[in-house]
């Protein structure tokens, strides 16, 4: 475009541009500024070995993938593994695994049980959590539901700072283990950015209330299996097994 052409260009396109530009600067200081948000107040104490975590009541481990034919994936066979770790160490009276069991054929938290029990981990001390469908469900639930009061949470680095940060939220005495055991390569990168839209998520969550289900009181400090839920209907494979 000529240079002299240039004026008239702004001038009749600046009701679109100036607006768009706005919302876009809108957009980048929502985005860099949820997420300093979350990572300045989501900086409680972390570890990353299970021996240097200061004891807590309970475990909250939470869910991720799991394949078609029932493995785990890598980061929540590693979060499960710390998990057992913490409770080997005395670190942890109790574990609640917590994720999505939105469907009969998808069970995390079964999984992840299973699991811990394979680990040597005594059934008795985990509880499962069928509706931790998302970081802010899972806190609001240990909080309201299983009356967790103080916990340490497990997950990968690149999450932890969101999950301590809704831990807080939900009023929650929390402080990380981390759980990266393994190099997670490119999915480990993706989590990664797709963290910095889910932290805009946690801040909205915190300020207008998630979807979060609710359901009877299950206190960590009662029965493990009044939160294992009614058993599947005929002909579902286990959690944890091959097409599970």
């Amino acid at each position: 475009m000529p240079k002299d052409e240039q004026p008239g260009f702004l001038r009749r396109h600046r009701r679109v541009l100036l607006p768009g530009l706005a919302i876009c600067a809108f957009g980048v200081l929502l985005i860099a500024g949820s997420n300093a948000y979350v990572l300045l107040r989501g900086n409680a104490t972390t570890v990353a070995q299970a021996k240097d975590a200061n004891p807590a009541e309970t475990a909250i481990v939470l869910g991720a993938w799991v394949e078609p034919d029932g493995r785990m994936s890598t980061m929540l066979a590693d979060r499960v593994t710390q998990a057992a770790e913490l409770w080997k160490a005395g670190k942890v009276k109790r574990i609640l695994v917590s994720g999505d069991h939105g469907a009969w054929k998808y069970d995390e938290p079964t999984t992840m049980k299973r699991a811990l029990v394979r680990d040597g981990v005594p059934e008795d001390v985990i509880f499962t959590d069928h509706a931790g469908f998302n970081t802010n469900a899972t806190m609001v639930r240990a909080r309201e539901i299983f009356d967790v009061d103080d916990a340490l949470v497990v997950t990968q680095g690149f999450h932890m700072s969101r999950a301590l940060f809704l831990a807080d939220a939900a009023g929650l005495e929390a402080e990380g283990v981390t759980s990266d055991l393994h190099p997670y390569g490119r999915e480990g990168m993706k989590s990664s950015i797709r963290e910095v839209a889910s932290r805009v998520k946690a801040v909205g969550d915190t300020i207008f209330g998630g979807d979060v289900m609710g359901g009877p009181e299950i206190p960590i400090e009662g029965t493990a299996s009044a939160s294992w839920g009614p058993p599947p209907p005929p002909g579902t494979p286990p959690a944890g097994a091959p097409g599970g």
